[in-house]
């Protein structure tokens, strides 16, 4: 990283905290790597070895100025601003309170009651500190998502490339089952990974896991995922779950995240279908209170979607079996730090903010019976909601 780019990046902290209507400014704090997302928004690199803390201020306006300990001095030596060196804990403390003298309301990556764990990286004794010292401390909530989440043309590109690539990835699957069973060749969960893992690399991309391939009974639990020494075998009437993610590898590049089902016959059972149509009941209800938001020029919070989508499922009685969040954000990583579409496992009260894209993933997991979910992604821009990886799944796919 560049000396220009770590300028660049706090000229561009300093031009979103002339945004904020109250906040005077962003405090970054890490203790032994306690804040990565610190070390992300700042464009630090996170392998060095730190033992000491260290603070980072960055002013609405003026220069950013950092309080160091003395046997780590050059830590941040890739950031501008002023160096303070303290050696005693008196020290530190004295040396805080001194930059932060005069200041009303500060940001820090806290959230209130722990509403959002993702974000809550700074421990609750020192936000008890800066609080000391006649501070307010509030959430860097939208701050972090500007920073982590907004995506940039060549990043849209990369996100376009992935779902499109995987939404054929998911063909080629059903294809390889069908052909399977037509030929009377074994296939297991294991087997059906592996083929869609190879598939991935051999489209120029990468993943963070290996991808979901359940059947039946393992497609009612969420985060199933097989092994070549614990794997189900695929047959025919069987319910077929893939949930696969992946991004090319060049720097910088987004993920693709989505989810079918199939079904090993030629006719797909009521229930199966039953349960699919609640599940998609959800997903597009929750994709259309989205577009509907935008086009009336209000980005919705995450907590807002979520209870769209499951109303619709409680309504249907399916409530108590859709036991996850609707969706999460996406980013270099799958699962991203912007806004997720959440209020059942957190109360996430971010705003969706534009350039952004998350998932909508609603599910019906029935214990010891199948699971369904449906999974797409949702890319924002300034007045739309946009859906690519098409078309979407409609029904479960009959597979012979």
């Amino acid at each position: 990283m560049t000396e220009t780019s770590h300028h660049t990046r706090i000229r561009a902290i300093q031009n979103a905290l002339l945004d904020q209507e109250t906040v005077e400014g962003w405090l970054f704090y890490d203790f032994r790597g306690s804040d990565p997302l610190a070390y992300r928004v700042l464009l630090l690199d996170s392998s060095h070895h730190v033992t000491r803390r260290w603070y980072y201020w960055i002013p609405r306006t003026g220069d950013p100025v950092k309080l160091l300990h003395r046997i780590e001095p050059h830590v941040l030596d890739d950031l501008p601003g002023y160096s303070h060196l303290y050696v005693s804990w008196e020290q530190q403390r004295t040396a805080l309170d001194s930059l932060l003298r005069g200041r009303r309301c500060i940001a820090m990556q806290y959230s209130s009651l722990n509403a959002v764990p993702y974000l809550s990286r700074v421990d609750a004794g020192t936000i008890e500190l800066i609080r000391s010292f006649g501070v307010d401390v509030v959430t860097s909530a939208d701050l972090v998502q500007q920073f982590e989440a907004v995506w940039t043309e060549e990043q849209l590109e990369s996100h376009r490339y992935a779902v499109t690539t995987l939404r054929r990835i998911v063909d080629e699957a059903f294809t390889h089952i069908a052909s399977c069973l037509t030929h009377q060749r074994p296939l297991t969960e294991y087997a059906l990974q592996q083929f869609i893992l190879a598939r991935i690399y051999d489209a120029g991309m990468t993943t963070s896991s290996a991808p979901i391939a359940a059947v039946n009974a393992h497609s009612s639990d969420p985060h199933y995922s097989p092994s070549d020494s614990a794997s189900s075998p695929i047959t025919r009437d069987s319910l077929v779950l893939i949930d696969l993610w992946a991004k090319q590898t060049a720097p910088g590049s987004v993920y693709g995240d989505i989810t079918w089902t199939g079904y090993t016959e030629k006719q797909v059972p009521s229930k199966h279908r039953l349960i699919f149509e609640h599940v998609r009941a959800g997903r597009d209800a929750a994709l259309s209170f989205v577009q509907t938001q935008l086009a009336t020029g209000r980005f919705p919070c995450g907590w807002e979607v979520d209870d769209v989508c499951r109303n619709k499922i409680h309504e249907a009685g399916y409530g108590d079996f859709f036991i996850h969040r609707t969706g999460h954000s996406i980013g270099e990583e799958v699962h991203g730090n912007g806004a997720n579409i959440d209020n059942l496992e957190t109360h996430d009260g971010r705003r969706i903010l534009p350039h952004t894209c998350f998932s909508i993933e609603p599910g019906i997991y029935l214990p010891g019976e199948f699971g369904i979910r449906s999974e797409l992604d949702v890319y924002v821009t300034d007045q739309e909601a946009i859906v690519h990886g098409l078309p979407l799944q409609t029904e479960v796919v009959p597979l012979l």
